[in-house]
């Protein structure tokens, strides 16, 4: 019996070592600026982008976040929806090369969003909704390279790129573009009710999925090793019943 409860409590402690693991890395795939959803149609028209910034500090609020449009493939017909506590500054750009609509010829596009004013505390992210008139349909994917600053001064850059497969440190926000037709994003524009209240209920992330599926894989480990130490358990006693 006593090398029964060992082995239930070497199993037990694999299992929990485990299921940190996987808890842990769970939360370092959920930790980056993500842009929701993960793609739209090409060409897309009256959509919203969702910008969500976590804050991956202890001891300090994020106070500050820079969100910066790919001025190659401009998104046109910017909107930004009123956040609570937080003050939204547009910058227009001139583009180089004048984008034709159906409603005229564009010639200037948004290139960056800046929001101050608002506090993420440590624990906490952020939501913040975009509208947009049209996305480009020339390109695979949009690039939103996006700062994030801190109350205590330190900025965190996420504007890397995929290398070679491999995801880098700090990720910038991407949006791929799907070939007209195939699924993505919705392309019909929320009611206005409905733009202010989304937060914390805005459409699941890669990084969220990516976390899930980790939950799970780490409860599926548990159930494993709980199966082995019951195992354990009456085979042990089994050799005790013939030892008698």
């Amino acid at each position: 019996m006593f090398r029964a409860r060992t082995v239930l409590r070497r199993t037990g402690s694999v299992t929990a070592l485990a299921a940190a693991g996987v808890l842990a890395a769970a939360g370092i795939a959920s930790a980056h600026v993500t842009v929701h959803p993960e793609s739209y149609a090409k060409g897309a028209t009256d959509g919203v982008l969702t910008f969500r910034v976590p804050n991956e500090e202890d001891a300090a609020s994020t106070t500050k976040v820079q969100v910066f449009l790919p001025a190659d493939h401009p998104v046109l017909g910017v909107l930004v929806t009123p956040q609570d506590g937080w003050t939204a500054k547009v910058t227009n750009t001139k583009l180089k090369t004048p984008v034709k609509t159906d409603d005229g010829t564009i010639t200037d596009a948004v290139s960056e969003i800046t929001w101050t004013g608002g506090r993420i505390g440590a624990g906490q992210y952020q939501d913040f909704n975009v509208a947009f008139g049209q996305l480009s349909d020339d390109t695979d994917q949009l690039t939103f390279k996006t700062l994030q600053t801190y109350s205590d001064g330190k900025t965190v850059r996420w504007i890397e790129n995929p290398s070679g497969g491999e995801e880098p440190e700090n990720p910038a926000p991407v949006l791929k573009l799907t070939a007209k037709g195939a699924e993505g994003g919705t392309a019909t524009t929320p009611s206005t009710s409905s733009k202010s209240s989304v937060s914390t209920e805005s459409t699941a992330s890669s990084s969220d999925s990516t976390a899930r599926g980790l939950g799970v894989a780490g409860l599926s480990v548990g159930v494993l090793g709980l199966a082995a130490a019951v195992f354990a358990v009456l085979r042990s006693r089994a050799t005790e019943s013939r030892a008698e």
